[in-house]
């Protein structure tokens, strides 16, 4: 049986190769790699319009619209399904995904040791639901067995950990919308300095419309719901404000050697983590703090902005965080050949999911070398006009890719990816 703590014997840090040797996801563009590849790559949209938010009181009923999961008895027994959140669904799902594709069945679960580092936000549903009961009925015994672990932030974590036996690192990350970004760059992380040889990691975010309410209040959706599918446009002048989104998306990090002694398919290898703090207004963008996570990012891999192939901007389609991002695009890559696109154009924005599934995004363009479009850009803005900015899919050699993650509280995440 596999442990790193017993197999550690003065590891070097920085040393080791962290690969990807699997995938999963769950998202409005589908719940298969497949069906999200097609998506990319055709520039499809998974945005519509949900009534029920318009009735509950919001603003704009826009949302991406991701398939509810359907977890028979023959996946996992009542006692454990009754304790998943919907996210934690969302992640099981993806996870399933990934470690078949990694060659991970449940006997080498059990075998060796793999941790679990996922980014999700608080889980609004059940507790909102539990309070109501609790309005009621004014009895606890009422919210029943499984509702304690459906309300923790930690949520994900603790029901993939019981499910797949994981019993390397195990915590979440909650950084706002860097939350799925930070999960990878920190698995990234101890893998390369020999804690562990696997970690799954990635995010997942809730989609029912207790969980976004908050963010309504802020006026920070789109209400272009007269067509929605053309709501989501970052980067242009005439944009309104994001669409909130969600699922989950899932990657097996894993020690490059130990990929290659088990015989694992590599998928891509993971060179650079960068990140910052603004230091500013809670909801403030900063171009300095996302330039200074995009250069620590080069840096770790030991790139400069020229070896770029391509960028999978955050852009979120909001006036103000995609004018600061297209700033700091500006200062790195003007007169560079790196192609420009933010997927949150046709995802709208996956929230605490993002980082994590925008590096799904980002591995599946490079397997297929195209880069997905920035649909709905019609018209620049005068901050992203020098950018080079892509409105339909290109097919092009892709070799390293850069991903940003930004988020309130001025976190920021960058990744950096190379093709093996």
């Amino acid at each position: 049986m596999s442990n790193r703590y017993n197999d550690i014997k003065g590891t070097v840090a920085g040393a080791r190769r962290v690969v990807v040797t699997g995938m999963g996801i769950w998202s409005c563009l589908g719940t298969d790699l497949e069906t999200v590849k097609e998506s990319l790559y055709n520039g499809k949209s998974g945005i519509g319009l949900q009534e029920e938010r318009l009735q509950y009181g919001y603003r704009s009923g826009l949302t991406g619209i991701v398939e509810t999961p359907v977890i028979t008895k023959q996946m996992l027994d009542r006692h454990t399904r009754a304790g998943m959140s919907e996210e934690a669904q969302y992640a099981y799902m993806a996870s399933r995904q990934a470690f078949a594709q990694a060659g991970m069945d449940d006997q080498y679960l059990r075998e060796n040791e793999v941790g679990c580092i996922f980014g999700n936000d608080s889980s609004a549903k059940p507790v909102i639901e539990a309070a109501k009961i609790m309005d009621e009925k004014h009895d606890s015994a009422m919210l029943g067995y499984g509702i304690i672990f459906q309300s923790m932030n930690s949520t994900v974590n603790m029901n993939l950990s019981t499910i797949f036996h994981l019993r390397g690192v195990n915590f979440t990350i909650s950084a706002a919308c860097a939350s799925g970004s930070h999960s990878i760059g920190l698995g990234y992380m101890l893998i390369k300095q020999g804690l562990q040889d696997v970690v799954l990691a990635g995010g997942a975010q809730e989609t029912n419309y207790y969980s976004m309410a908050s963010f309504d209040a802020l006026n920070a959706f789109s209400v272009r719901m007269d067509e929605p599918t053309k709501a989501s446009r970052p980067f242009d002048r005439d944009r309104d404000g994001l669409i909130p989104s969600g699922g989950a998306a899932a990657l097996v990090l894993e020690d490059y050697d130990h990929a290659v002694a088990r015989g694992a398919t590599i998928l891509a290898e993971v060179v650079g983590y960068g990140f910052s703090s603004n230091g500013g207004g809670i909801s403030e963008p900063s171009d300095e703090g996302s330039v200074i996570a995009m250069q620590r990012a080069m840096a770790d891999a030991g790139v400069t902005p020229a070896d770029i192939d391509y960028i999978n901007a955050h852009a979120t389609s909001t006036p103000q965080g995609d004018m600061y991002e297209a700033k700091a695009l500006d200062r790195l890559f003007r007169g560079q050949r790196a192609l420009i696109s933010s997927t949150k154009s046709m995802t709208g924005h996956e929230c605490w999911m993002a980082g994590a599934s925008e590096m799904v995004y980002s591995i599946i363009m490079l397997q297929n070398n195209f880069v997905a479009p920035n649909i709905n850009l019609e018209n620049p803005d005068e901050y992203a006009a020098d950018l080079n900015l892509t409105s339909k899919t290109v097919d092009t050699e892709l070799n390293i890719i850069l991903s940003n993650s930004f988020g309130f509280g001025g976190t920021n995440s960058a990744l950096v990816l190379r093709k093996v």
